[in-house]
């Protein structure tokens, strides 16, 4: 199976987490083995330039004009030998010889056999150092990259970073408060054999205990309405809007529909919500979504977020927009993303973003609020581009936090929460960054605008 995904993600451009979702809700594994497949994917995706330098060592042929199935086998092999200590390399080796014969591929078997032997001989990994090429091929992560982080944040915060981008994210879910206060649907959860833990930062997050619950129970509870998996970053976007029952709501890039959810939860399920998106298809998942969980205030709208101006004209007490971007803040999730994107791809965005943004002006009411998040920590698409904005709009000005855990003016507590100012870094204008080694999220830029009264 994961082999399989590999080379569609390879070969085809597919993306890991849809296949493998789908792949083993198909296959009904036992808890396990359903583990096991999705490290073997994803941890060979996070680790892909240190494997390809393991594999290098010993194979004659470049692994770039080998066969997509056979270089999957081979990188899903090595990173097996390398990085799992429980599977024994000679089942490695023999697994990949027999993958490769399945592929119709007999003579680099003989390939696949030699250099796996070899590598499991003598399976070194790539040195450390404090080089951008050192923590770049360490941390599998491309150069670029590195090198940019180098320079903005420094050796070691890069080094944490890559790390905490090749570990396995938590299971965040978010807690459906429109059938009752999270504790008490988290001891509900718990009498059905879906345990969790509370997230460090808001009170409808929770983290599920892996290999603790149920598969089915938990499937049953999502199928319920009772909980939707969504990272603490995302639901602070939502909380940062700081939306309140009976206001009016836009929701300018809405698929597949977590925030317009979860802010209907925010303004308990009183007011409108209007959900824009340009595909017909991902509308209808925010409308199934919001049935799922009860919520009847939302009202989906196919429209380029950039017209909303024209078609709400300073109609929105709040309009959100979680822009198109990168993607390079969610990598713990998506691996495969770093070796897609390169430099010049975050021009193209920022241009994009910046129309975005231009066209929902507009709808913002006087004394309304604009909340822009993105889900990478590149200061293309989030720093530069909310300057950019203020600019542009001087009707607009920062809008500091509320009701959010962190602070931009001095550390605190709330709620017996530490929310210490240097968990994100703030710019200029009042936008945070999130950063996955540093709040334990996914990397997000969100920064609030107000309107002038």
């Amino acid at each position: 199976m994961a082999a399989e995904i590999l080379y569609r993600v390879d070969a085809h451009g597919a993306w890991s987490g849809v296949l493998l979702q789908r792949t083993l809700e198909r296959a009904r594994l036992g808890p396990a083995d359903r583990g096991l497949a999705t490290e073997l994917t994803l941890g060979t995706l996070r680790r892909r330039a240190e494997v390809d330098w393991a594999l290098a060592r010993y194979a004659r042929t470049p692994l770039e004009s080998l066969p997509p199935r056979i270089r999957a086998v081979l990188r899903l092999s090595a990173y097996q030998l390398l990085f799992l200590q429980r599977v024994p390399p000679h089942a490695a080796c023999n697994e990949a010889v027999e993958l490769a014969r399945r592929a119709g591929h007999t003579g680099t078997a003989r390939l696949v056999n030699a250099v796996l032997r070899r590598l499991a001989a003598s399976p070194e990994r790539a040195p450390e150092g404090d080089t951008v090429d050192a923590i770049a091929l360490r941390h599998s992560h491309p150069r670029w990259l590195v090198a940019r982080w180098v320079e903005r944040l420094g050796t070691a915060e890069t080094r944490a970073l890559c790390e905490a981008n090749n570990a396995a994210p938590p299971a965040t879910v978010r807690l459906n408060t429109l059938r009752g206060a999270p504790e008490a649907i988290a001891t509900r959860l718990a009498e059905r054999g879906v345990h969790t833990e509370p997230s460090p930062w808001l009170a409808e997050a929770r983290r599920m205990v892996v290999g603790a619950d149920r598969v089915r129970a938990r499937r049953a509870a999502y199928e319920e309405g009772w909980l939707s998996p969504q990272d603490d970053a995302s639901m602070l976007v939502s909380r940062r809007t700081a939306a309140r029952p009976g206001d009016v709501v836009i929701d300018a890039c809405a698929a597949p529909g977590g925030k317009s959810a979860h802010l209907a939860a925010l303004m308990e399920n009183r007011g409108r919500i209007i959900a824009c998106d340009v595909h017909p298809a991902k509308l209808a998942a925010v409308a199934r979504q919001c049935a799922r969980l009860g919520v009847t205030i939302v009202e989906t709208r196919e429209l380029d977020a950039a017209r909303l101006g024209e078609a709400f004209a300073g109609a929105a007490d709040r309009v959100v927009v979680d822009a198109p971007c990168s993607g390079l803040g969610v990598l713990r999730r998506r691996p495969e993303i770093k070796w897609r994107i390169r430099p010049e791809d975050l021009a193209a965005r920022a241009a994009e973003q910046r129309r975005i943004l231009a066209g929902v002006a507009g709808a913002v009411r006087p004394g309304g609020l604009l909340v822009y998040s993105v889900c990478t920590p590149e200061p293309e698409e989030g720093a530069e581009v909310a300057h950019a904005f203020l600019e542009a709009h001087p009707e607009f000005r920062p809008a500091p936090p509320e009701g959010w855990p962190f602070d931009a003016v001095a550390p605190e507590s709330r709620g017996g929460v530490p929310a210490p100012r240097d968990a994100v870094i703030w710019d200029g204008v009042g936008g945070a960054l999130l950063l996955p080694h540093r709040t334990g999220t996914d990397g997000f830029f969100i920064a609030a605008f107000r309107r002038a009264a």
